[in-house]
């Protein structure tokens, strides 16, 4: 699938800052800007490197200003706007942008034509673009590349940390170091600094500008009726330019080529026939990334915000890994958190530095469980069953006997957990001493997870000749509770949470996964009604609201400052992870008949639009919740994208859902 932008996309400057493209390099570094190469925002950057996996990331190269002097006239290519509400509108000569498996651009200036790709190489922080150029104009041209440089923590470049120094090849600036190799001429030019305005920051109370500094330039002279290449390569650990075997050009091509062939393995790999699907595969392994201080794999929750949580990670993990058939990072990624089981939890954050994991989650665990079923009905591996299976047992002890942050099995076999000002379920907004969405008590997806765990645990112990008695008694005695309690008839739903508080009857998107775990407890009717009422009261082609529009507590709009935002985060706030819970929800209450599955189908046609705004190829992490129409918080998120890759994948592969 290929996503071409044309002119109609960049009527306007603010049209063309609307989309961003993303590639990233397996170690939580990326390249991300707008469609017309601007930044519009602190986290924009062709090179965000990424010096301890994943999450140490540095703005190194905001963005590359580029111009074309035809005839003493220099004509602006590149475009951004500054602090001084100034632009630079380089997009006037842009005729196409085009995301696939690397980021192009085609320019056309007075006959000369311009094509510019970039892509990065993975497991390193090396980025390269290249510029073909073919001059078919009368007069000979010059093209002038100028890399503006951060060397800043992401998001902190407001203020740039001293001089940056050029010598050969390289560019310092206090203990770091980013190399590069061109077959352009290089010019050094006095420091200059420029000062960016970020209009997609701005609209969420985040710091408004920042800055980078220029200190060399890279040309290219093309004569008239000729065509070349520009070629650079920067990178933060290598000098390539000290391996003379290769030319600039042949080595960023090599780049450019082994990305688009990676990506390409990723589609064959998941055996998916539907385009969607097959380029919603390559998006998912965005989120893959090496972590430095477990020495496995993880996944980033999203970009550009997030880094890897063991909550996210569990969610994101059977349509990231499983759908896509990358069953070697599923395993990774599962044995690095059983490293880390704690008193029956999963870390919510791993140790980074001197920092000690957090556990602050009550469903992570649970989610552990699920995946490990779900990995062995994807790929029949039993062995992975028995390595885990010690573990998935402390997880069930722990949360029988109590453990940490309240997490306990109470006498009705359902489990109760949080208090005080501890959020433990995925709804953990806490600012300062107010929860805007208190969940303490007996959480209804918690609880699903709970006895789909228990559900597991049996077939497990089936599976390893073990006795799974305990296990499906506790199942049964959790299922009498959760039915008896949780059902309310009068609204054909089931309660959010049991708590003896308002908020028990809040129509809220967390019933679904009572119904589209593998392992469930209601009966066919009142699963029925509960997708009928999600449907009908949450339910938006881009995601499914956190609150009914009707609950009085309802938020219709995502955004502003700080407390604004997360007062509305999951108040009625369109998210797009539960929309693959619904859907696959729906399939299941149908009888996955093909009936239900071309409903499905049409229902999702509108997704391909969604794909094409906010992160090309991506989905998002929210929408508001009245008039969800553009995408909010990340432009990237792991397990939205996994979970609707579940659902494509189970429209082609029902048996592994039912």
């Amino acid at each position: 699938m290929k996503w071409i932008y044309g002119k109609q996309d960049w009527k306007t400057f603010e049209r063309g800052q609307e989309n961003c493209y993303l590639m990233t390099n397996g170690l939580g570094g990326y390249s991300s800007l707008t469609m017309t190469g601007s930044a519009a925002r602190n986290d924009h950057a062709f090179l965000m490197a990424c010096t301890k996996a994943p999450n140490n990331r540095y703005n190194m190269i905001h963005r590359l200003a580029e111009c074309l002097e035809i005839k003493q006239q220099v004509h602006t290519l590149s475009s951004q706007e500054f602090a001084d509400r100034s632009c630079e509108n380089g997009c006037q000569y842009l005729t196409e942008f085009v995301y696939e498996d690397t980021s192009v651009w085609r320019f056309l200036i007075n006959g000369v034509e311009i094509e510019k790709e970039a892509a990065l190489k993975q497991g390193e922080n090396t980025a390269v673009v290249c510029y073909r150029v073919t001059n078919r104009s009368r007069s000979d041209a010059r093209l002038t590349v100028t890399p503006f440089y951060q060397f800043a923590p992401k998001g902190e470049g407001e203020e740039l940390n001293g001089t940056f120094r050029h010598s050969a090849c390289m560019v310092e600036n206090g203990h770091m170091r980013l190399y590069y190799m061109t077959n352009g001429c290089v010019k050094e030019i006095p420091e200059t600094v420029e000062q960016y305005y970020y209009s997609y920051d701005v609209c969420d109370g985040r710091k408004s500008t920042g800055r980078a500094a220029a200190c060399h330039q890279i040309s290219l002279d093309v004569k008239r009726g000729g065509s070349s290449i520009l070629a650079v390569l920067f990178s933060v650990e290598k000098d390539y330019a000290k391996e003379q075997n290769q030319s600039a050009v042949e080595m960023a091509e090599a780049v450019i080529q082994e990305m688009k062939e990676e990506r390409k393995k990723l589609e064959l790999r998941s055996g998916l026939r539907d385009e969607t699907a097959r380029f919603l595969v390559k998006s998912a392994h965005q989120f893959v990334s090496r972590r430095e201080s477990t020495g496995g794999k993880t996944i980033l929750a999203g970009f550009p915000f997030f880094e890897d949580w063991g909550r996210d990670t569990m969610i994101a993990l059977p349509g990231v890994c499983l759908a896509a058939r990358q069953y070697e990072d599923a395993r990774s990624i599962l044995r690095t958190f059983a490293r880390y089981e704690r008193h029956g939890l999963m870390p919510n954050l791993f140790p980074e530095g001197k920092s000690e994991p957090r556990y602050n989650t009550a469903d992570a665990a649970l989610l552990f469980i699920d995946c490990v079923w779900l990995y062995y009905k994807a790929s029949a591996d039993r062995t992975f069953i028995e390595e885990m299976y010690p573990v998935m047992e402390r997880i069930i002890g722990c949360y029988q006997k109590g453990t940490d942050y309240e997490i306990r099995m109470d006498d009705d076999g359902l489990i109760t957990a949080g208090s005080g000002l501890d959020q433990v379920t995925w709804m953990d907004v806490r600012v300062n001493d107010i929860l805007p969405t208190p969940r303490h008590g007996k959480p209804v997806e918690i609880n699903a997870y709970w006895y789909n765990a228990l559900r597991i645990m049996g077939e497990c112990a089936r599976l390893l000749q073990k006795d799974p008695s305990a296990y499906e008694k506790t199942a049964v005695k959790t299922k009498e509770a959760f039915t008896d309690k949780f059902w309310m008839e009068e609204y054909h739903c089931l309660k959010d949470v049991i708590s003896g508080t308002g908020a028990d009857v809040q129509i809220r998107c967390n019933q679904i996964w009572a119904v589209s775990l593998p392992f469930t407890m209601l009966d066919k009717e009142k699963e029925r009604q509960i997708v009928d009422t999600v449907f009908e009261k949450l339910y938006t082609p881009y995601g499914l609201r956190t609150l009914d529009k009707e609950d009085p507590e309802f938020q219709p709009v995502y955004g502003g400052e700080v407390l604004k935002r997360d007062l509305a985060y999951h108040q009625g706030t369109v998210w797009t992870y539960p929309l693959g819970a619904y859907y696959l929800a729906y399939l299941k209450v149908n009888g996955y008949s093909g009936g239900a599955k071309a409903y499905v189908r049409r229902q999702m046609e509108v997704l391909e639009n969604a794909l094409r705004e906010g992160c090309i190829g991506q989905f998002p992490e929210i929408y508001d919740g009245e008039n969800p129409v553009s995408s909010k918080g990340c432009f990237a998120q792991a397990w939205s994208t996994g979970e609707l890759l579940r659902v494509y994948e189970a429209l082609e592969r029902e048996e592994n859902f039912r």
